[in-house]
């Protein structure tokens, strides 16, 4: 296997001139735990640490190494371990906001081709929380494609239904499947091409690890008797990226309770139906709630839009919106800081 052959494409060859180094050579972070890195260069796989140069150059959390990305190594006793000094710009990227009180991004994978959205079809669908991962995807340059599981525990009335709700949702491709009879799994492998890579996404239980296993065509990891609600049980602990024996790369994902949204760039990427509606509102600043003109408040009055979809984008707005400023504040605060401590740095040594 070559660099190549593991997403090195031209892209990221174009920014290896600029970030080679004497004596190093490229890999891609293949695993992250706690602070750890596993990256490989396509022969092996070996655990790195980061440089002190990088490490305390590193201003916020999203800025550190994670799974998918590129970085410049340098290997060291006999090949078994490396340390990373550079990381290249990340051509896509899955982040969320991070969990609690912070308002800080939390990066899940970068350098993603397509993203699976994974939801049951039983107890765990939430059309919702399905727009949110829409618009991360979307947000990070990602190609979204949902992916419905369990369909086993569901009657076909009830998946025709499930998959129209999707439909309305997003225009993003969905298939349906069961990872334990193998129904819909052949289409699934057919999405997969070599050289690309593909992340898991979606809430604990929904069967992700099982789809990992059978993607790679055997136990590779451990899966969880399912709860006497036939929902699964979370296994994944932390984020993986495997070589599939087509080619493709597959990157899994713990389960996430918390799924907020900072948005720099527009959730409306992933509400394109109520985007275009919005276009056609008298105002350009329309909120959508009883200014004259609305275009998308008439849309939901003829039956045209679901209310509740309506409601999801107005509330992803207002969130994006919220987080957004906090986080531009909180930069500024912190330049502000960083400014205080340089003047205080300069006073004193021209007091010596």
């Amino acid at each position: 296997m070559t660099l190549q052959d593991i997403g090195f494409d031209h892209w990221f060859a174009a920014q290896a001139t600029e970030l080679g180094r004497d004596g190093c050579g490229f890999a891609r972070i293949s695993a992250v735990d706690r602070g750890s890195y596993l990256i490989t260069d396509a022969r092996k796989e070996v655990p790195a640490e980061l440089s002190g140069r990088l490490a305390y150059g590193i201003e916020r959390s999203e800025d550190l190494p994670c799974v998918g990305d590129w970085v410049t190594a340098q290997w060291y006793n006999n090949e078994a371990a490396a340390i990373i000094h550079q990381v290249f710009p990340r051509k896509s990227f899955l982040r969320r906001k991070t969990p609690g009180e912070a308002i800080e991004h939390q990066m899940i994978a970068a350098n993603v081709d397509t993203a699976f959205l994974v939801q049951s079809c039983h107890f765990d669908f939430n059309p919702r929380r399905l727009e949110r991962y829409v618009v991360m995807a979307t947000d990070g340059h990602v190609e979204p494609v949902v992916l419905l599981t369990k369909t086993d525990l569901v009657t076909t009335e009830a998946l025709e239904t499930t998959l129209a709700v999707v439909r309305s949702v997003t225009t993003a491709p969905v298939m349906a499947l069961c990872t334990i009879t193998g129904a819909g799994f052949a289409a699934v492998q057919q999405t997969l091409l070599p050289g690309k890579t593909y992340c898991l996404l979606g809430s604990s239980g929904v069967g992700k690890t099982t789809l990992v296993n059978r993607l790679i065509g055997q136990e590779a990891f451990a899966t969880q008797a399912v709860s006497s609600t036939g929902e699964g049980i979370h296994t994944t602990t932390r984020r993986q990226l495997v070589v599939l024996q087509s080619g493709a790369l597959l990157i899994d994902t713990p389960g996430m309770r918390e799924l907020g949204i900072i948005s720099d760039g527009d959730v409306d990427m992933g509400f394109e139906d109520i985007a275009a509606l919005a276009a056609q509102c008298r105002y350009a600043d329309c909120r959508h709630a009883h200014e004259p003109g609305c275009a998308v408040r008439a849309a939901v009055e003829m039956g045209e839009l679901p209310e509740d979809r309506l409601a999801g984008y107005l509330k992803l707005k207002k969130e994006s919106a919220y987080y957004g400023m906090s986080q531009l504040e909180k930069r500024q605060k912190d330049k502000a800081f960083g400014r205080f401590v340089k003047s205080v740095k300069k006073r004193k040594k021209g007091l010596k």
